[in-house]
């Protein structure tokens, strides 16, 4: 199986184990409250909602992931999402290390 096809059964499963949170303005105020540690961001998301949510990430030190579009995250989860965060420390490890064998 591919290296982008586990990463995004990963977050499928984060998702069933409740360590994702979803959506804009909750991924928002979640990283303001300091509950999220890395943000996937579609690489297909408007220009405008990029730039709220990556300068969020960005003062709080998160890491952002761009490697999947809206399509692939959205099936990953089961819901239409462009923006997604992990809460969970384990899935964030695993997903940079499925997308840094190359995805």
């Amino acid at each position: 199986m591919q290296n982008k096809q586990k990463a995004i059964n990963l977050l499928g499963l984060a998702e069933r184990a409740r360590k994702l949170i979803t959506g804009t303005e909750t991924v928002i105020g979640s990283i303001k409250k300091s509950k999220v540690v890395a943000v996937i961001l579609a690489n297909d998301v408007q220009k405008n909602t990029a730039e709220k949510v990556i300068r969020a990430a960005n003062a709080k030190n998160i890491p952002i992931v761009r490697a999947f579009s809206y399509e692939e995250l959205s099936d990953a989860i089961g819901k239409k999402r462009k923006v997604i965060a992990l809460t969970d420390a384990g899935f964030y490890k695993a997903l940079a290390k499925k997308i840094n064998e190359g995805v």
